[in-house]
């Protein structure tokens, strides 16, 4: 009888169903399904607690519509808490497990030095970006990778999309001055140039597979702003070759040393929370990991194959998907291949944005584009734990509305409150959120305290904790002026007022006080309204509402300071916030 074969990036959901195993046999699927309930269990047994706590606080002295509102906003704003902060726990539990950890949450994380058999492409997508920054970066890749001895398997290909007439003629010039440094590897370098932005990076990628894919099995793409060391390449090329259906194998990715004093303390706050966090969601989430766009190896056959984006009809949240990355994630599951995460440190880094006002602005365009996901749940095909991806890729932007309205009404809630309201319990429930809320960094911070030699390499345990506790004043405030800026990005959403996904900041710049009013002052007329308001009417909540108000009263200040070359200086001649690649420099860490 014929056996006709199907495609190999293609596996029937029927068939895949019968399987006892993920993709590519790496875990019993009967031991994620004990691990995927036991997770909803716990958060679903959290979140039902906290809001029968909240209940009985806002409902102590009787419902008013102001009351149902709050619990409305706390029943948007607890799910993701509550999920950050079991991810936190189970992931500073199998840190401490060490090697037995780590194989729990990443099974395909040993594997033998073997030849590298693959042929992998380094794709950098460009967009208006400062062409010889971009390049140095991917020369110094590239570099680090022919350092291995493999450095024949990889080829580098520059993607661009600018639409900037002379910084496309710059890109041409810094790729012609790079294979002219580079004599017998100009066959390995290659420069494309779209006529058009169409389908943005996605689109960008796509067409590459379009025209080149037939070459590679693998492509790395990489940011502007992102960099990887060869060995650590490597270590993931060798985990795609010994596993053929794992489709996209993402790193965990960490900052580079930076001046500006935003992004020093924004990223050693959240590198601590990234740690913890992806290793306790890599336990449960297993095949269906997440992809972030960059610094990670994609099989390109069934990327191109399975992994086109639709462009949604006209309207709110309409037009090309912005973000574009979880889509392509479970879209490459439901082909049939197994998407995961890496979730340990090392040789994968990304620049984090150098101001406050670029760092809002970043997140509104990724609010934006996580938001298009719910025109997306009815995707057919979808495994279930990737379906609960999108919604949780939603989830994590409504806090922003949700702890906006409840600040708003704070007055009116303070005003009808009565001698029955329970203070005490109040009291508890707060600093009880905003303890879990902070959970991903109190894990990881408490990770490096426990080591010394994990301390040593930020310098000690007094410089780690000076650090630490002003980062997480820093995380405090600044949390509260970002809840604001998504939300008005969202009343712009859905008002139809659209933006595009424009070049991003990469160095840091001294913001003058009168931008910084311009863009915040709204915020910070909010936080005196309110401020005002609740200290009119009780004195005690406006105490207790600081920790939230803080940060709209002073953004302005906030994000003129922290954008100061001088405080940049300062803290790197004294290592506040320092990071490990900063005290002991690396190749792919350098700017």
């Amino acid at each position: 009888m014929m056996h006709v074969a199907r495609p190999p990036h293609r596996v029937p959901e029927i068939a895949e169903s019968l399987l006892s195993t993920t993709p590519a046999g790496l875990q019993s699927l009967a031991t994620l399904r004990r691990r995927r309930r036991a997770f909803a269990l716990v958060n679903g047994l959290s979140f039902a607690l906290l809001v029968g706590l909240l209940g009985a606080v806002l409902g102590a002295d009787g419902w008013s519509g102001v009351d149902l509102a709050l619990l409305a906003c706390g029943v948007l704003i607890l799910p993701w808490t509550v999920m950050g902060f079991w991810n936190a726990v189970t992931g500073l539990a199998l840190i401490a497990r060490g090697p037995a950890g780590l194989a729990a949450a990443a099974p395909f994380a040993d594997v033998a030095a073997d030849p590298i058999r693959l042929d992998t492409a380094i794709v950098m997508p460009l967009r208006n970006e400062d062409p010889r920054r971009a390049l140095s970066r991917l020369a110094r890749v590239k570099a680090s990778l022919d350092a291995t001895g493999w450095g024949e398997r990889f080829a580098y290909h520059v993607l661009s999309d600018s639409d900037d007439p002379a910084i496309a003629a710059a890109e041409e010039r810094a790729v012609a001055e790079w294979t002219a440094r580079e004599p017998g590897a100009s066959e390995r370098i290659a420069y494309r140039r779209r006529a058009t932005n169409a389908g943005y990076k996605a689109g960008n990628l796509q067409d590459f597979c379009a025209r080149h894919g037939a070459r590679y099995a693998l492509m790395l793409p990489l940011d502007a702003d992102s960099a990887m060391e060869g060995p650590r390449i490597l270590d993931l090329v060798r985990m795609m070759q010994a596993h053929p259906k794992l489709g996209i194998l993402q790193s965990l990715v960490v900052g580079t040393p930076a001046a500006s004093p935003f992004a020093r303390i924004f990223q050693f706050g959240m590198r601590q929370g990234m740690r913890p966090y992806t290793m306790g969601a890599a336990w449960w989430a297993g095949e269906c990991g997440p992809f972030w766009g960059h610094n990670a190896l994609v099989r390109i056959a069934p990327f191109a194959h399975s992994c086109r984006l639709p462009t949604l009809p006209p309207g709110p949240l309409g037009g090309p998907i912005l973000s574009h990355d979880q889509i392509e994630a479970v879209l490459m599951r439901r082909a049939g291949y197994e998407v995961r995460v890496l979730p340990t440190e090392g040789g994968s880094f990304e620049d984090n944005p150098p101001t406050l006002l670029d760092h809002v602005e970043r997140e509104a365009r990724w609010c934006l584009g996580n938001l298009q996901y719910v025109r997306l749940l009815a995707m057919p095909g979808l495994a279930p734990t990737s379906r609960f991806q999108l919604v949780a890729a939603v989830m994590m932007f409504l806090t922003a509305p949700a702890l906006t309205l409840a600040l708003a009404l704070l007055p009116v809630a303070a005003l009808q409150a009565t001698d029955a309201f329970p203070a005490g319990l109040a009291a508890g429930l707060y600093l009880g959120w905003l303890a879990a809320s902070m959970a991903p960094k109190l894990a990881g911070y408490a990770e490096i305290l426990a080591s010394e030699p994990s301390a040593r390499r930020y310098g000690g345990r007094a410089r780690f904790a000076l650090g630490a506790a002003v980062e997480l004043v820093f995380s405090l405030l600044l949390f509260s002026v970002l809840c604001l800026w998504l939300t008005a990005a969202m009343g712009r959403s859905l008002a139809n007022r659209r933006s595009g996904w424009n070049p991003q900041a990469r160095d840091g710049t001294r913001i003058p006080l009168a931008l910084a009013c311009r863009r915040l002052w709204i915020g910070t007329a909010f936080g005196l309204a309110v401020g005002l308001s609740t200290l009119w009417v009780s004195p005690t909540a406006f105490l207790w509402s600081l920790p939230l108000l803080a940060g709209p009263l002073l953004s302005i200040p906030l994000a003129v300071a922290t954008s100061l070359p001088a405080l940049g200086q300062a803290m790197g001649r004294n290592g506040l916030c320092a990071i490990p690649e900063e005290l002991a420099p690396g190749p792919g860490a350098r700017a």
